[in-house]
Parts: structure tokens; C-alpha cells; sequence
């Protein structure tokens, strides 16, 4: 079964919901087929049927309900999430979904959590790579983590659009350079505060191959020890503990870079769908097909690991 783990889908009343809010950025999402509507979904099912991709697994992140105001976080969490479940319910065999957490508050974090992966049946959470400018690795989040690992779930973690909270990447590099940076910096808070070894049954999966990961994890190994001497395990050993998905908008060489890293069998598709669209979306599997990797390696990528890990391997095989 072929699963996409990055696409998203965003309702005109959540972006709308966000921007009341005070979320400023909600016009990069909108207009791109990404919404709940029956022509967009039909699009995107053709699309879908095109790549040979049977399930997506939806995540409103980088649109995540985190607020500093509480009772506006909490209602468009649940906003979103009931949306979530209601399409889920609509199109079982398109499509799964991860929750969305009101962050940083972490008791009510614990409750829609429950709600989401127990009543709503939701495969995981979706987090940004920072939570209002806190790192994933903060201690507050841990509770979260640990029921998580609690339920053997997936925790998702995907670009906050942040630019890593740099001036220097600025509002002109903050998705093309910016969000795999976002990702290689969130990843080492993960692995420098020990996250993957701490909740062993917890799994991560990150996005666009990891970033900058493949090229930094031999150079990790060889620097830790004086300038993060706390790191509890290898860095590539922690990332190995760990699944990245195969957004690497066409480039091959990428692709290898991760494939030899952290192993096939660590990486699972990713479309990034709507933001790859029409002929990238295919290339987001053609590419994976073309690389010259092993046919059961291609395999594991494309039909085999996602499943396994959102216990979705009975349904493949009925």
C-alpha cells in the first residue's frame, strides 16, 4: 500500500479560524487545491491515482493551532481535528490523519490528545519544528512525548515556516532554505536532549530527508562529544531511531545522501502535496523509482514502511 505521510489539506473556515486568531501567514495555503471541497478532492484524488498512491496522511502543520491564548488554541485544534475526522470518515481507503495539538499548553496538549487518537482514531500528532519559538527538545513538551511512546504512536514534525527564528534567512529564503534548516536544527535539539532513546516506542518521523542531516551526521559523531558532551547516545545513533520522509523535490543525489545515512528502510514517501503539484507530485515517486536504488529498497520506500508504521500492514494485505 502506497502511502503519502506529507500532504495537507486546509478548510477556508480553519485558515480563516488561524487568521482570527492572529495568525499572519495563512495566505501561503490558500488557493492551491488543498481544501475539503468536492472538486479539490476529486482533483487530488486523480492525482493521487496518477502516482499510484492509495492513502494520504494529512497534517495541518506548518496552519498548527498554536497560540499563546489557550482558549484560542484549544478551539482551532479541535476545529481542525474534527475536520480531520470527519474526512477520514468520508473517504477511509484516501485518506488518514495526524492531530493537531494546542501548544504550548500542555495540559489541554494531554486532553485533545486523547480525544484525537482514542474517540477521533487519529494515526499520530503533527508538531512544527518550534512551538512559538520554543524548541521541540523544551522538558515542558516531554508529558506529551511520553504519552505518545505510552500508545506506540507517530509524532510528525514538519517546518514552522520560522526560518529558524534567524533574521538572516528572512521572508525571501524562509521555505526555500529556510524549512530544511528548520528541520536539521529541530531534529539535533531531538537528539542532543535525547528524545529518541528517552521514548523508545515514540515514533518520529521528520521531513525532507532529515534536511541538512544526511551531509552533518558523520561530522555530529565526530563533534559532540566537546561541544554537546550531554548527548546521551551517537547522534547517529539517535537518528537511527528515527524515519525522514523522501521530499527531496527531484534530486537524486539527496535521495542517495539519506538512502546511505540512515538506511532505506528509514525513509518513507512524501509528496508535500499541495506545495508539489501536477507533474512534481509525480516525481515525488518517479524520482524514488529512477534513482538506481535496490528493488527491495524502492519497495520499502514506497509501499512498505509507512504502513508497518501506522499499523496499516493487515488492510495492505487483505
Amino acid at each position: 500500500m502506497r502511502i503519502d505521510v506529507h500532504a495537507h489539506l486546509w478548510s477556508q473556515m480553519y485558515l480563516d479560524l488561524l487568521e482570527r486568531f492572529g495568525n499572519t501567514a495563512t495566505a501561503v495555503h490558500r488557493g492551491l487545491g488543498a481544501g475539503p471541497t468536492e472538486h479539490e478532492l476529486e482533483a487530488r484524488f486523480a492525482l493521487m491515482a496518477s502516482a499510484g498512491i492509495d492513502l494520504q496522511v494529512l497534517s495541518a502543520t506548518p496552519a498548527a493551532p498554536h497560540f499563546a491564548n489557550e482558549t484560542d488554541a484549544v478551539q482551532a485544534a479541535r476545529a481542525v481535528n474534527d475536520e480531520y475526522a470527519e474526512i477520514v470518515r468520508r473517504f477511509p481507503d484516501r485518506f488518514r490523519a495526524f492531530a493537531s495539538l494546542p501548544f504550548p499548553h500542555i495540559d489541554a496538549s494531554l486532553a485533545e490528545l486523547d480525544r484525537a487518537l482514542g474517540e477521533l482514531e487519529m494515526a499520530g500528532v503533527a508538531i512544527t519544528t518550534s512551538v512559538l519559538g520554543r524548541s521541540l527538545a523544551d522538558p515542558a513538551f516531554w508529558p506529551v512525548y511520553a504519552e505518545l511512546d505510552r500508545r506506540a504512536s507517530v509524532l510528525y514534525v514538519h517546518p514552522a515556516g520560522a526560518g529558524a527564528h534567524s533574521p538572516l534567512i528572512g521572508p525571501s529564503m524562509t521555505w526555500e532554505i529556510g524549512a530544511p534548516i528548520e528541520d536539521t536544527v529541530a531534529i539535533t535539539h531531538l537528539i542532543q536532549a535525547g528524545i529518541p532513546s528517552r521514548f523508545p516506542h515514540l515514533k518520529i518521523i521528520t521531513s525532507h530527508l532529515g534536511g541538512a542531516l544526511p551531509m552533518l551526521l558523520e561530522r555530529m559523531d565526530r563533534q559532540y562529544g566537546w561541544e554537546a558532551p550531554d548527548t546521551p547516545e551517537k547522534p547517529s545513533v539517535a537518528a537511527g531511531r528515527m524515519w525522514f520522509d523522501t521530499v527531496g523535490h527531484n534530486h537524486t543525489p539527496a535521495l542517495h545522501a539519506a538512502v546511505e545515512t540512515f538506511g532505506a528502510d528509514r525513509l518513507v514517501l512524501g509528496t508535500d502535496f499541495p506545495y508539489q503539484a501536477d507533474e512534481a507530485f509525480r516525481e515525488a515517486v518517479t524520482y524514488v523509482q529512477r534513482a538506481g536504488l535496490p528493488d527491495q529498497d524502492v519497495g520499502a520506500v514506497l509501499d512498505t514502511t509507512a504502513a508497518e508504521l501506522l499499523g496499516l500492514t493487515d488492510r495492505a494485505s487483505a
